[in-house]
Formats: structure tokens, C-alpha cells, sequence
């Protein structure tokens, strides 16, 4: 998926227009720059049947409300809150787990460094820098430790010598 800018609801005081969705450059990033984002197969396959039966809404939207307008924070909560409750256990939906669509990304990057154990990859996709990537995100790297121990201890182990020619063999 390629970024081009971004459109966060702020509420129209804090804007210099009075627009609540201003549109505007990625964060930390020059007006024209992009950001390429992996998103996985199934997903991207989800998308293509979406815009194949509806189209694109007004501006290039993939989802907009029912007369073509943007989807606002309040429809969108009450939509991902009916979907959490669908998708977890009563248990689970008691719990703090993506209790916020927040929590998404950070289960998504927190993913992406747990299975790539790349820090300035994942960064990049998440438009962090590895310093940010690290405070928020190291502390989610698990089950890795047996599998780093011996990466160590391979790249630190002398190379066997090779074994002394055999004086019988004639090289034929």
C-alpha cells in the first residue's frame, strides 16, 4: 500500500481553515514524499473486492458513508466496537486487548519486529524512527531468544580448518 498524506480529525478549532479533516503531508515527511506500507495478501485481496463491487468514493476513498461523505471517528467507533465484540471472546472482550483501533497499528508493528527482527524496516513502515520503533515496540519481542543465542554463537564459533590432505590419494 502507498501512503501519500494523511487527513486526521482534529475538530475545526485546531485547524487553520476550520476543515476537521484537513489534508496534509505525512508526518515528518516532505509535501510530495510517499511511504510504502506491506499489508497482507488477504487484506489486499479483501480491498480489490471492495473497490471491484463499490468503486471509489469521493477523493479516492475506498470507504465512505452511504451519500459519499468521509467516515467520521463516531461512525467508525461504533462500527470497529460492533466488530471487536463479533470477533473476541466475552473474555477477551473484557480485556484491554485493541480496546482503541489505535491499538491495531501497534499490534501490527509490534508484529512486523517480532517476526522480522529488522528494527530500520519496520520503522520505515511504520514512519517512526528506530529510535521511537524501539521505546514504544522492543519490549513486544518474544520467542526469539534460543533462535538469536545460536545466530550468536554461529557467527562467533572459529571456522573449522580444513581437513590435511590425504597422502594416498594421487589427486586422480
Amino acid at each position: 500500500m502507498l501512503l501519500t498524506g494523511s487527513q486526521p480529525e482534529s475538530g475545526s478549532r485546531w485547524t487553520d481553515d476550520g476543515d476537521i479533516r484537513p489534508r496534509r503531508e505525512l508526518k515528518h515527511r516532505a509535501k510530495t514524499e510517499t511511504r510504502s506500507v506491506p499489508i497482507h495478501p488477504d487484506l489486499v485481496k479483501l480491498l480489490r473486492e471492495h473497490i471491484a463491487e463499490f468503486g471509489y468514493g469521493p477523493g479516492g476513498r475506498i470507504f465512505s458513508l452511504p451519500r459519499g461523505g468521509t467516515v467520521t471517528n463516531s461512525a467508525y467507533l461504533v462500527i470497529f466496537h460492533l466488530a471487536r465484540s463479533a470477533a473476541f471472546t466475552e473474555a477477551e472482550a473484557e480485556s484491554l486487548a485493541a480496546r482503541r483501533p489505535y491499538d491495531l497499528r501497534h499490534a501490527c508493528v509490534s508484529t512486523w519486529l517480532n517476526a522480522t527482527g529488522d528494527p530500520p524496516q519496520v520503522a520505515e513502515w511504520a514512519g517512526h524512527s528506530v529510535n521511537v520503533l524501539m521505546q514504544v515496540c522492543a519490549k513486544c519481542i518474544s520467542g526469539r531468544q534460543e533462535a538469536n543465542k545460536r545466530r550468536i554463537f554461529d557467527a562467533t564459533r572459529p571456522l573449522k580448518a580444513p581437513d590435511p590432505p590425504d597422502p594416498t590419494d594421487s589427486g586422480a
